[in-house]
């Protein structure tokens, strides 16, 4: 009895999400612009999608988050772990260097917006490592990030285990969000957690700077002052996890290489990043914004430059009442800090609908917090707001 009164129950909720899909796809067109406030808890998946056509994005919304439970349910994995998404709170460039890359320094935070990875050793028989995200343009050779990072792990630890691995995938690439090395550190982690932590998260922070720039910062503790190519890393107190920020993507992408080869570093700032580094532990760690002059990225002028469009987004948020508006890394993400409500009069307040904007603006937004690591326990990973 219990056995085919589950089975209806399973049967009939897939009734309904057909249902509904089929439904919303009767619909004219002008009715999806109603689809944003309809969704908005499901918006974070609609960022990964390259089209934007509403029939498309709401078809893969449903797909994507009924895939997660399926796969939670039916994969039998090991472990399940956050992927953290980041922004840089400032971000200078000091030079051109000789090997080509530039030399810059930044303040970057981890956020309590990200994918989640979930993954399982394989058999002692499997030749081949097995990956799978719901976001399927994601290459799936030796190419792929959380690939290399199981590749490097066997390479320095000579374990021979493999692994497979699913990404629930959140973060928007091309956002300037470090997604993919989120999910390369996330990688990791869990394989060292997995094979009882033959390596320290010292060798682990070393080992990933052959992987890329990014990587080494989220295997520290969620913030740190980064300088190098953003592989040295100087850690830095957490900032309070009560600080709100909403985080705008349009859907256009934008490389790293072409913000760069557009950068002037004849126009580049002069602040001294040791003092901007003082400004906002100063600021932050106190709950507050601090000054918007604080909020200081290289990159904007070039990515702008490629994409006018951003600095048409980041004049709306200023317009709406926000003081303190940036983008993040190389683009094309842009975040803007929510004043906490102790520093505004009581008749006061900021009033965004978020909705509306990112409907008028044609852009995700998503509401976040800073997030950290707990730094009494080096086994600990970041919460998983996913969970």
């Amino acid at each position: 009895m219990g056995t085919a009164q589950g089975s209806r129950s399973t049967l009939s909720k897939r009734w309904l999400l057909d249902g509904l899909l089929f439904f919303f796809l009767l619909l004219p067109a002008p009715i999806f612009s109603f689809v944003p406030s309809i969704l908005s808890g499901f918006r974070h998946t609609a960022a990964d999608l390259s089209s934007s056509s509403p029939v498309r994005r709401l078809s893969t919304i449903l797909h994507a988050t009924s895939t997660l439970e399926v796969r939670r349910r039916e994969g039998n994995f090991d472990l399940e772990l956050f992927s953290p998404a980041k922004v840089n709170l400032f971000l200078r460039i000091i030079r051109r260097r000789e090997d080509g890359y530039h030399e810059l320094a930044s303040l970057f935070q981890t956020v309590a917006f990200g994918d989640t990875l979930l993954i399982k050793v394989l058999p002692a028989t499997a030749v081949q490592d097995e990956f799978s995200s719901s976001f399927t343009s994601l290459v799936t050779d030796q190419s792929n990030l959380v690939l290399r990072a199981l590749d490097l792990f066997r390479e320095k630890t000579g374990k021979t285990q493999r692994f497979e691995v699913y990404l629930e995938k959140r973060t928007p690439v091309q956002a300037g969000l470090g997604g993919g090395s989120s999910n390369a550190a996330t990688t990791l982690f869990a394989a060292n957690q997995l094979l009882g932590t033959p390596a320290t998260d010292e060798e682990l922070i070393e080992w990933s700077k052959e992987l890329g720039s990014d990587i080494t910062f989220f295997l520290s503790k969620g913030t740190a002052y980064c300088t190098g190519r953003g592989e040295l890393l100087e850690p830095v107190p957490p900032l309070p996890s009560s600080i709100k920020l909403y985080i705008v993507k349009p859907p256009v992408g934008l490389s790293t290489p072409a913000v760069f080869k557009a950068l002037d570093l004849d126009a580049l700032n002069r602040e001294d990043p040791r003092d901007l580094l003082a400004a906002f532990t100063q600021h932050l760690s106190r709950g507050e914004l601090g000054p918007p002059s604080m909020y200081i990225n290289d990159l904007e002028p070039p990515a702008f430059q490629c994409v006018p469009r951003l600095k048409a987004i980041k004049e709306a948020l200023l317009a709406r009442g926000f003081d303190c508006v940036m983008m993040s890394g190389s683009g094309t993400a842009i975040f803007a800090m929510a004043p906490p409500p102790s520093s505004l009069p009581s008749s006061a307040g900021l009033s965004f609908d978020a909705a509306a904007f990112a409907r008028e603006m044609e852009v995700d937004i998503w509401a976040t917090t800073f997030t950290n690591r707990p730094s009494d326990d080096p086994k600990a990973w970041y919460p998983n707001p996913h969970a």
